[in-house]
């Protein structure tokens, strides 16, 4: 396949994730710094997990799922009870639980600031609280977790 065909189903999944969740651009005040503290890429290819909540799942996905270094991006939720997973019930609010984003990343390509970079400067915006855009609620709340001290 082209590569221009490529990158125009790229964007269109992109978009349509996006509209499927109501998910509203963050509106960029500048450009997100580089993190001022990082860990230097792995000299050898693996696998590390990062967690991320702020908004809708799906465009969070989205996002992810095509930056390099990326291995896998699944949506879920965090907090709550296993019992209370489920989408109708967490939309609610009213379960504990945060629409999340699990992302599998080789740490030779990205590290976990740049992943970071990431988020903050396309996928999410920090200072809505218990909402993203048009999407409001408990489970559209921020979260950051990490998988090591590192």
């Amino acid at each position: 396949m082209p590569s221009s065909i490529r990158l125009a189903l790229t964007l269109a999944a992109a978009l349509l994730a996006t509209t499927a969740c109501n998910a509203k651009a963050n509106p960029a005040t500048g450009p997100v710094p580089a993190p001022a503290q990082d860990a230097p890429r792995a000299t050898a290819p693996g696998k590390q997990t990062a967690v991320v909540s702020g908004g809708c799942f799906w465009g969070i996905q989205a996002v992810f799922q095509h930056v390099k270094g990326v291995i896998s991006v699944t949506s879920g939720y965090s907090g709550g009870s296993a019992k209370t997973a489920e989408y109708e019930i967490v939309s609610t609010g009213e379960t504990g639980h945060a629409e999340s984003v699990q992302i599998v990343y080789d740490p030779s390509q990205i590290t976990y600031g740049e992943l970071l970079r990431v988020f903050f400067s396309i996928a999410h915006d920090p200072t809505q609280l218990n909402r993203q855009g048009p999407d409001e609620g408990t489970q559209y709340r921020s979260s950051i977790f990490y998988s090591t001290d590192e």
